[in-house]
């Protein structure tokens, strides 16, 4: 029998009531290993059918698995919600400290339900929980203000995470974030807008329990099996050295870096907001998740006067990595690095997610160029490529909202384009914007139909680069797909960071399972993941998602790939195929 110990254990949060309560729930852990098999049935258990996402009978789910604390890169935390973005199943997930926080706080998932009165931050420390009035919090404009604030009147330094939102989230945004230790980010689908929902500024969680395992020695041997594969490692070396930067020169030479809002798939000044020139020019430090040996968390300094203040400077560090350089980098025309790294630290400091916020301006600036919106509409601003200054502003405005474009804007590129015009060219997929890669028909199936619409639910865009030159079929494309989201089902159930996917592999997975209690074989977890991918599924489909109703954006079309113009019936074609295959899934 496996070792679950206080991984077993589920803490139950009741904003309406400041109630709080644990259960055991070891049976789920045992059938799904934790992370998001655990957390998909949990919310399945808590969300009423049909609930509007910013509703207090919304739920929210943290999990943590089996690995976490207990191996090298099983450093992330998966958060599933009802989103507000898309109005469906929405899923997140975090590295940092938190995953380990959760486990040493005493508790494999924390549920978090209702609403609260007045605006709260809540405090987990092991078995007591504490709620604070974060009144004097609320309204503030920078999410690093309020860690600051936590961090200074909260114990647990060191072993604690704090999770909290910007004005954003306040603002209830529908892409608005979760920042956790400052460079990490629970973001996408809008889990920050829930919170504020909830008027829950924050969590706090703490713990020192111990984690057991059945079997010492062969732990140990485990441990140092996959610690040495993950250092020794060159793909582990390319993250800690360039990180996911490194995609930047590499997409621009085939043509596949989405830019000017994916009117074209390449950039000439690509080089100035590279990995290789931020390393070269800005790189500060690098730091790591806990429990992660890899340190791929890039951060840049910028160094800016005073105005009428010689020598004296704010010095500013900034995270940065491929999708936030891509989406405010790449897609709004880029000269220049220092105007993206300012721009990336303002939609840090509101709480927004990087990658919708940037397609979101992309779409307005073609808009504007286009004669569909105003100066008016834009509250005084006239939105142009590269022009950093104006895009800082826009994106305050977006959290302010005071126009009715702006609160447009704030419900996402889809919303807005249906409200002001220019469809054809807003790049979301069933409802979330797409994410850095313009590689080919596989990309775009993965956003339109992988279960949370992520790059990194099957790497369709991994799919694409190995099958240049290729001719796959569309069957073979979405079988290719479903095959790989069904397998991540069982990495992100550990929790593994995907990063580190090709070190856990299924014998690895298994022998370091062993010393934990799990006796599994290899088709035990390939059923499983299939199993945890259809359990989502049906859960989409119960809040209202359709394959068949899935629509591309006309631009993807127009706008060449490596693999040449994607061709319309295929893509068509590939979508009977999706729902074909789902609806098998759910009838199993």
């Amino acid at each position: 029998m496996p070792v679950l110990g206080t991984l077993g254990r589920v803490l139950y949060i009741d904003l309406t009531s400041k109630k709080f309560w644990t259960e055991d729930r070891s049976d789920l852990f045992e059938e799904y290993l934790g992370g998001t098999g655990v957390a998909v049935k949990l919310l399945e258990e808590e969300l009423p059918r049909n609930t509007h996402p910013l509703d207090p009978e919304n739920v929210i789910v943290f999990a943590v698995g089996p690995f976490t604390a207990l191996y090298p890169t099983a450093s992330k935390t998966v958060a599933v919600f009802k989103s507000p973005h898309t109005g469906n199943l929405g899923e997140s997930h975090a590295g940092g400290r938190s995953a380990v926080a959760i486990r040493l706080a005493g508790y494999g998932a924390i549920v978090i339900k209702g609403a609260s009165d007045l605006p709260v931050w809540v405090s987990v420390q092991g078995d007591k929980v504490y709620f604070r009035d974060a009144r004097a919090l609320w309204g503030m404009s920078s999410s690093y203000t309020v860690g600051r604030i936590i961090r200074e009147v909260e114990p647990g330094s060191g072993l604690r995470a704090i999770m909290r939102i910007g004005k954003a989230g306040e603002k209830m945004v529908s892409y608005a974030n979760v920042i956790t230790e400052t460079y990490r980010h629970f973001g996408r689908l809008g889990l920050g807008a829930v919170f504020g929902s909830k008027r829950l500024k924050a969590l706090v969680i703490s713990g020192k329990s111990s984690i057991q395992v059945a079997d010492k020695r062969a732990y140990r041997e485990a441990y140092d099996k996959i610690f040495r594969l993950i250092v020794e490692s060159p793909l582990m070396k390319k993250y800690h050295d360039l990180g996911t930067p490194v995609n930047v020169l590499q997409l621009n030479a085939i043509r596949a870096l989405p830019s000017f809002n994916l009117q074209q798939a390449s950039l000439d000044t690509a080089e100035k907001i590279s990995g290789e020139y931020l390393a070269e020019k800005y790189l500060g430090r690098r730091v790591s998740c806990a429990h992660c040996p890899v340190a791929c968390i890039h951060l840049a300094v910028l160094r800016e006067p005073y105005e009428e203040e010689p020598y004296f400077y704010k010095t500013t560090f900034i995270g940065y990595d491929y999708e936030p350089i891509y989406a405010l980098g790449s897609m709004l025309g880029a000269r220049e690095p220092e105007g993206l790294l300012r721009l990336i630290d303002t939609v840090e400091a509101y709480g927004l997610d990087a990658m919708t916020t940037g397609v979101v301006l992309a779409w307005a600036t073609e808009a504007y160029k286009r004669g569909l919106i105003s100066k008016e509409d834009l509250d005084g601003l006239e939105l142009d490529w590269g022009n950093y200054n104006v895009y800082i502003e826009a994106v305050k405005k977006i959290a302010e909202q005071p126009t009715e474009l702006y609160k447009a804007m704030a419900r996402g590129v889809k919303f807005a384009s249906e409200r002001f015009g220019g469809k054809e060219f807003a790049l979301a997929f069933s409802g979330n914007e797409m994410a850095g890669y313009h590689t080919g028909p596989a990309a775009y199936l993965n956003y339109s139909f992988g279960a949370r619409h992520s790059h990194l639910d099957s790497a369709g865009y991994s799919y694409d680069q190995k099958t240049l030159g290729k001719q796959p079929s569309p069957r073979e494309v979405v079988t290719a797909l479903l095959e790989e989201e069904a397998w991540r089902q069982v990495l992100t159930s550990l929790v593994i960071c995907l990063f580190a996917r090709e070190i856990y592999k299924p014998n690895i997975i298994l022998d370091a399972l062993k010393p934990l209690g799990f006796e599994l074989q290899e088709k035990d977890l390939s059923e499983l993941g299939r199993k945890i991918l259809s359990e989502k599924y049906k859960l989409k489909v119960r809040e209202g998602f359709d394959p068949e109703s899935v629509e591309f954006p006309k631009r993807i079309f127009e706008t060449p790939t490596p693999h040449g113009f994607l061709s319309v019936d295929f893509m068509e074609e590939a979508k009977r195929e999706y729902a074909t295959l789902i609806k098998q899934m759910l009838s199993t």
